[in-house]
């Protein structure tokens, strides 16, 4: 037995986190962690990393009790965490940040280590750019760095807090493959994830978490998706999504030859055209970091454009101001755009129209309405806390994209940007961001989804444009595309035109 966790027990405040967990892991196994967003997860592996501290509990490792009383701690014992949300220095280099903190020496030869880890990453299959400034890289690349991290420093028992969050579903099939090689030759693997098809293919044991304590462990063999999604959410869940024909209306969105620079100067949107309908779910498709943020940012009035225009017929005034009130955007990466991690929730839901009645009278905030609107957002989007009080930094990832949605669909805006808009979330809360938007979709709203779920466009749009190194490389009718077809695009296959309109 490599880890053995016994009354494990953490509370923040009054809440709960972990109620006395037990929990053990073989070695040479790859052991999944299942559970709603919130359902004290990243939590646990927190204090079996050395994030946390438990209130009360004991840790054994090799079956010798172990105080993990740091990171540093951890690292010497041999275990390793990669987290949902990355423990990057945006200034620094790939090399900087991989292996900043390993060493004790006067000098650093850079290049050598610069060396190392271009190798490194070829042998995983995790090929990235050594010299690369962090901050420059899409997420889907930062996650990369995030796993050499914890391969740099061969670490024998992996925690991966959702992966494959951000990964296409070539590089999901190449991470799974490196974790079944690494548990052959004796190392351990959490692994932590929402995606139950992922979970069934490549774990051999899962423990499944709710509202803070174990409600199941069980082999692999010995269950279903439809079982494990049951048990995460304590009621049925439906993993099918069921949408009904969309009922098209007046031109919401019109984008015609659009460039977009980043802060490089480097081209990222080259020649988009397109429009976009009410009540059309638009799907984005491809692998991260082909132009999909510079993209919506530019939608959005968040970045300048090089060239061309984008129109919004529907809106009464075609400004900056306007667009933030009438168009709701989901960001891809909550924390940094979507949130102000020091504030509330309750004031989270109102960024957007903290000047606004009823928000805001005689230059003063109305309190009383502030949290009365937190209640029922927290009621309505199933937010996961106490209190509207409670600042957003406190919640787990899901719940925070929660509140992102809530406040971005408050005022039933006319165009929506959802830029993976269900990440690191459970099925549970997935199937309702889901259904939200296709709500949405049918009091008439024009949605543009932007996901690299592959399976998620197929199933959300009503058409989908493939987007390959800045460029929509085909746009096609989603009741008649495969999952071949779009995957040959995404990896760029030739482009084609059709249904531009």
């Amino acid at each position: 037995m490599v880890l053995h966790l016994v009354d494990i027990t953490k509370c923040f405040g009054q809440f709960v986190a972990n109620d006395c967990i037990n929990l053990q892991i073989k070695s040479g196994k790859i052991h999944a962690i299942l559970g709603e967003n919130g359902a004290g997860k990243t939590t646990l592996m927190n204090i079996v990393s050395g994030i946390y501290q438990p209130d009360s509990g004991q840790i054994y490792l090799q079956q010798k009790s172990v105080k993990i009383t740091s990171t540093h701690t951890a690292i010497k014992l041999g275990i390793g965490m990669i987290h949902q949300h990355f423990m990057l220095v945006p200034q620094l280099s790939v090399t900087e940040n991989i292996v900043l903190g390993t060493g004790n020496q006067w000098q650093l030869n850079l290049r050598k280590k610069e060396a190392d880890i271009a190798a490194l990453s070829q042998t995983y299959g995790l090929e990235i750019d050594p010299c690369a400034q962090v901050g420059n890289l899409p997420i889907g690349i930062q996650q990369r760095v995030e796993i050499l991290k914890v391969l740099y420093r061969q670490a024998q028992l992996l925690i991966l807090d959702e992966p494959t969050a951000v990964l296409t579903p070539t590089e999901v099939k190449s991470l799974i493959r490196i974790l079944k090689q690494l548990a052959a030759t004796g190392k351990t693997i959490i692994f932590i994830s929402h995606k139950l098809e992922e979970v069934m293919n490549l774990c051999d044991s899962v423990t499944v978490l709710r509202r803070g304590k174990v409600v199941a462990n069980t082999n692999i063999q010995n269950t279903t998706s439809q079982e494990l999604a049951t048990l995460m959410v304590g009621r049925d869940v439906c993993l099918q999504i069921n949408k009904s024909p969309g009922s098209i209306g007046n031109t919401v969105l019109s984008v015609d030859n659009l460039q977009v620079v980043d802060s490089r100067g480097v081209t990222t949107v080259r020649d988009i055209s397109f429009q976009l309908r009410a009540g059309e779910i638009l799907g984005i498709a491809g692998v991260d970091g082909n132009g999909q943020r510079e993209l919506a940012d530019a939608i959005c009035g968040l970045r300048q454009i090089k060239q061309g225009n984008i129109n919004y017929p529907t809106l009464k005034q075609n400004s900056y101001n306007n667009r933030i009130m009438e168009v709701g955007y989901i960001p891809e990466d909550r924390q940094k755009m979507g949130l102000i991690l020091q504030f509330s929730i309750a004031h989270n839901l109102i960024l957007k129209f903290f000047q606004k009645i009823p928000f805001c009278r005689w230059f003063l905030l109305n309190y009383p309405i502030i949290k009365d609107n937190a209640k029922l957002a927290i009621d309505d989007f199933d937010i996961r806390a106490i209190s509207g009080d409670i600042p957003v930094s406190q919640l787990s990832g899901g719940n925070q994209q929660k509140v992102v949605l809530a406040r971005e669909l408050a005022r039933e805006p006319q165009l929506i940007i959802a830029m993976q808009p269900t990440r690191g979330l459970d099925v549970g809360a997935t199937a309702g961001v889901q259904q939200k938007l296709l709500a949405e979709r049918e009091r008439g709203a024009a949605i543009l989804y932007i996901s690299t779920e592959l399976e998620e466009i197929m199933a959300m749009s009503d058409r989908i444009a493939v987007m390959y190194r800045g460029e929509f490389v085909t746009l096609l009718d989603a009741s008649q595309a495969t999952v071949e077809e779009v995957g040959l695009f995404m990896g760029g296959g030739e482009k084609r035109e059709g249904l531009m309109e």
